[in-house]
């Protein structure tokens, strides 16, 4: 439980924290188009709010587990560092709201107005806007024995009220509760014809806040303030004693909302009593109250985003690209080229529809056999999905390993579960107490060889993002097309474990998680270490979301004190202390924070020269590595394994625009051009060398 300093790991949540400031500061870059920054703002509030309903509520969690109460000594100090970071956080992003994009978007024609800040006109279209839209859907609650304190959802917008005197019936009842129903929309546009001077907008929050006095006749609103609370969001099932998982998880996403609470946020000026007494209700300690200056979710204010079409404020608009040879729509194309050429695909620079068109034409095409698919995030709306629904519905083999336990889009993995075992297709839920998170992809097809014979063919698709339509336009990630038929035979292999439990055989191409990625990710760099001790030029560079896993770090320290170069890239957590004499001064550690999530995971190893190249579904964290199913695969065309290390390695070492270092300290710090240095941006590099102008890399 103690979060101090440790002098060989940083700490995880400190870390966590340190990824967040450095989203945050690019809501303070001026370079940066004006909405881009109020959506980095928003991206930075809700990171926190995951921060709080996972990392704290497990801080908590372990802490109850280890008989300690949330008032403990152990537990305060362990939860001390990070309380005061978040403070420092949450006051900045209010600060930067308030003084720099707000003030920036006014002067730019666009208003969000509060009560003293509208014209007369403005408040009388919002206080009819209030009693025909708003005012029908709000139910009051006083609280007396008869009304105790109501059920408040998770992360969703209440008020607080203190009023005077004797309800109508004579009793002293001075608190009321009033729930914002979801329904609601967060951010309101006026008439354009009450906005002579640009478009105008008012929060929900700010119209109950003028009109709260009417929803109590015949009493006095002496105080009140806006609340929301923050709740434990990991769902948690018996998976040993469950009979049907997605009968179980369906129950307890009904009470996700429900969850322990373990932050408050109220307005800034709510009277100190009103915030105790909140506290007591939902018992959490003084330092997770969070008093800020303006709406208690600026997630929210991502809806105003959306209605402002001014393309002067957002980022350029970009063009995927897309292989030229792959245009033709007859499902045996992309199989003759695959036959030709494996294809690597970098998104978001280059499409995700190839990917797409692959499932599509196995669905049509008469010659496919089967298809075999993981699901770990796939969204509300997916042609895959589709593609896979219209395969079982013709009769061909579909099976598709769902993973139900994938955080925060349980919901619509179960929809499609349904959907697909309804259409015919064999429905897996993974394997007990493991997350199926590895990105494959698998068909199986008749085709005739040179004597006219019949055979199976093996096609894949391995990646390292999810098969999801909006994220394969927002997060960098490699997917790989292959024909390759001992690839791809390896990757039936992890289908076949996964349907039938049994333990998969040995493989040659594909590391497997929980067996077998942990040891070759060492056993890959124990032998660089052996290569620099042999006098040899060595060298790792890895790309990832996250690093955490001692036993790696360990691994990576031994190779640096035998003078293995090392470079890695970690988009977020990382506990490696690098630059520290004798232990890690061969390493250095960068995060990129650019237009695009940063989502690749790349193992490059130079060994003597042969350059092995992984790409990974696996960050290097114990969960990744011995808690989840995870593959990483080689990339064997020699092209391709250029195009790798260069597009997601050297470009990223190259960058000293969106970059950041990591320093013994565990500070970050922003890289800057050196002097005469040019600018270099990776993310604009591909933009340019992969976007729809260029149409040249395979």
């Amino acid at each position: 439980m103690n979060l101090d300093v440790n002098p060989v790991y940083l700490n995880r949540e400190l870390s966590l924290l340190a990824f967040n400031r450095r989203v945050l500061s690019q809501a303070e870059q001026h370079h940066i188009p004006l909405l881009e920054r109020l959506r980095y703002l928003c991206i930075a509030s809700n990171n926190l709010d995951e921060f709080f309903e996972v990392r704290i509520a497990s801080l908590l969690a372990s802490g109850r587990a280890d008989g300690l109460t949330d008032d403990s000594p152990a537990l305060i100090e362990a939860l001390q560092l990070t309380s005061v970071e978040c403070h420092q956080l949450v006051d900045r992003q209010y600060s930067i709201l308030n003084k720099e994009v707000l003030p920036q978007l006014s002067a730019n024609g666009i208003h969000l107005l509060s009560d003293g800040n509208r014209s007369e006109a403005q408040r009388s279209w919002v206080k009819s806007f209030f009693e025909q839209e708003i005012r029908p859907l709000l139910t009051p609650i006083g609280l007396d024995p008869a009304h105790p304190f109501p059920q408040v959802v998770n992360k969703s917008l209440n008020f607080i009220v203190e009023m005077s005197g004797k309800n109508a019936f004579g009793r002293h009842t001075s608190i009321a509760i009033i729930k914002v129903p979801r329904v609601l929309p967060r951010v309101i546009r006026m008439p354009d014809s009450l906005s002579p001077h640009g478009i105008s907008f008012c929060l929900l929050s700010s119209i109950i806040h003028a009109h709260i006095h009417e929803l109590f006749s015949g009493r006095e609103v002496l105080s009140y303030s806006q609340f929301r609370v923050t709740r434990n969001s990991d769902l948690w099932v018996d998976e040993e004693e469950v009979k049907n998982l997605r009968q179980a998880l369906q129950s307890e996403l009904q009470s996700r909302q429900f969850g322990v609470a373990v932050r408050l946020e109220v307005a800034k000026n709510s009277p100190a009593h009103l915030s105790d007494f909140l506290l007591n209700q939902f018992a959490i300690a003084p330092n997770r109250l969070y008093a800020v200056d303006g709406p208690v979710n600026l997630v929210r204010l991502s809806e105003m985003i959306d209605q402002i079409s001014q393309p002067n404020l957002r980022f350029p608009p970009f063009a995927q690209g897309h292989p030229a040879y792959l245009t033709s729509s007859t499902a045996e194309d992309i199989f003759s080229q695959l036959k030709k050429r494996d294809i690597l695909l970098h998104h978001p620079f280059q499409s995700f529809q190839p990917v797409v068109d692959f499932i599509l034409s196995a669905a049509h095409c008469p010659d496919v056999l089967a298809i075999k698919q993981t699901i770990y995030r796939t969204g509300m709306n997916s042609d895959l999905m589709e593609a896979l629904i219209f395969a079982a519905k013709r009769g061909k083999e579909v099976t598709v390993i769902v993973e139900l336990m994938a955080r925060f889009d349980e919901e619509a993995n179960i929809n499609w579960a349904d959907k697909l075992e309804r259409a015919g297709a064999q429905v897996v839920y993974g394997v007990v107490g493991l997350k199926t998170h590895a990105k494959l992809a698998l068909v199986i097809r008749r085709e005739r060889d040179k004597d006219g014979l019949g055979m199976l063919c093996y096609y894949a698709h391995l990646g390292t993002g999810n098969y999801h339509p909006n994220t394969t336009k927002l997060y960098t990630d490699f997917g790989l097309l292959t024909a390759n038929q001992k690839l791809a035979m390896e990757v039936n292999e992890v289908f076949m474990h996964l349907t039938s439990l049994t333990k998969p055989k040995k493989m040659d191409y594909l590391w497997l998680a929980p067996f077998a990625l942990q040891k070759e990710i060492i056993r890959a760099i124990q032998n660089e270490t052996e290569i620099a001790k042999q006098g040899h030029p060595a060298h790792i560079i890895a790309k990832m979301n996250a690093l955490l896993d001692e036993s790696v770090i360990r691994a990576l320290y031994a190779a640096s004190a035998e003078g293995v170069k090392i470079d890695l890239i970690v988009r977020g957590a990382c506990a490696l202390r690098p630059g520290v004499p004798g232990l890690s001064e061969n390493i250095k550690v960068r995060s990129i924070i650019g237009r695009f999530l940063e989502h690749t995971r790349i193992y490059y190893f130079r060994n003597k020269l042969q350059n092995d190249v992984y790409l990974a579904s696996a960050d290097w964290m114990n969960r990744n590595l011995f808690r989840r199913i995870e593959v990483a695969f080689p990339v064997l065309d020699k092209t391709l394994k250029k195009r790798v290390i260069e597009e997601g390695l050297s470009f990223y070492m190259k960058d000293n625009t969106d970059a950041w270092e990591l320093h013994s300290d565990g500070n970050w710090r922003k890289c800057k051009p050196r002097t005469r240095q040019a600018a270099f941006n990776a993310q604009q590099h591909l933009m340019a060398l992969l976007g729809a102008e260029s149409k040249t890399h395979l």
